[in-house]
């Protein structure tokens, strides 16, 4: 029985292929460079350029003077943006732990225990998952306002806290690679299902808190539809609504939307540099659970 047999390739063309392939990998990593770097170049530029300069050289056209820091005080005062980050810092803590609590709650129940309609109610989290949240701001807003949460703190937290469906299946991935062991362990030394889930449950799950305190504090810190809908007043604007003061029925000030956008980039560029270990490692191991 005869069998089939690649026909053998010659070490020039073998050499040809692996440079072929190397060249188009090397050329996709730099244009995929240059996506990112570019727009954030143009931000960078203009944030060091006077009204006048901005008006009258193109984009890519670095700065006369490196150390014109006028657009950033501008920007930091008159947009009042400590006011924001104060603000941002409230609404992020608050809806973070707000979050984990609810959602390791929810993943804990869902895995751990049988009730009736269990598949129905897993489902139901996947369909409000697929929903476009813009589709109910009229009810939101509603229950919002009936609430008496209009215009507080309070209004933004409540939405980021109770919204946040992949946080719960992403501590239900971790949850599922926890061993029932460890309850029914417990349980024979007479822990109750509150102190299972507080002493034990909880901090097994803390790579998957990570993940999610990175990935919806990211989300939170850059939301600008929620704040400018809920949150009208100039005293409890944040970051986002803050760069929007800069703009009126006469035009915008770019240059010092852009150095406030550098104002902004700033934490989150620090907290990646920082924190890039954990982004990567937490990712990566919710994807494997």
């Amino acid at each position: 029985m005869s069998t089939l047999t690649r026909p053998a390739v010659s070490p020039a063309v073998a050499a040809t292929r692996r440079t072929t392939a190397s060249t188009i990998k090397y050329v996709s990593l730099v244009l995929a460079a240059l996506v990112s770097i570019i727009p954030l170049a143009v931000v960078l530029f203009a944030s060091f350029k006077t009204k006048e300069e901005y008006a009258t050289t193109g984009p890519l056209v670095p700065p006369e003077n490196w150390f014109e820091f006028g657009n950033f005080i501008t920007a930091f005062t008159r947009g009042n943006m400590l006011l924001g980050f104060w603000n941002t810092t409230i609404i992020l803590v608050f809806s973070l732990a707000g979050t984990i609590v609810i959602g390791t709650m929810a993943a804990y129940a869902i895995d751990r225990f049988q009730f009736r309609f269990k598949a129905l109610v897993v489902g139901l989290f996947l369909i409000a998952s697929l929903v476009p949240g813009v589709t109910t701001q009229v009810a939101t807003f509603q229950i919002v306002n009936a609430l008496e949460l209009f215009n507080t703190h309070g209004a933004a937290i409540i939405l980021f806290m109770g919204t946040d469906i992949i946080a719960i299946y992403i501590f239900l991935q971790f949850m599922q690679s926890i061993p029932r062991s460890i309850d029914e362990a417990a349980m024979l030394d007479g822990a109750n299902r509150w102190t299972i889930y507080w002493r034990l449950i909880l901090p097994l799950l803390s790579p998957a808190v990570v993940t999610v305190c990175i990935i919806k504090g990211i989300a939170i810190y850059n939301e600008f539809y929620l704040p400018y809908l809920y949150m009208p007043s100039p005293k409890l604007g944040v970051i986002s609504t803050s760069l929007f003061r800069f703009t009126g029925p006469f035009g915008a000030q770019w240059e010092v939307i852009a150095a406030g956008t550098m104002i902004v980039i700033l934490p989150t560029l620090v907290i990646f540099l920082l924190l890039q270990r954990y982004i990567y490692s937490g990712i990566t191991s919710g994807a494997t659970k």
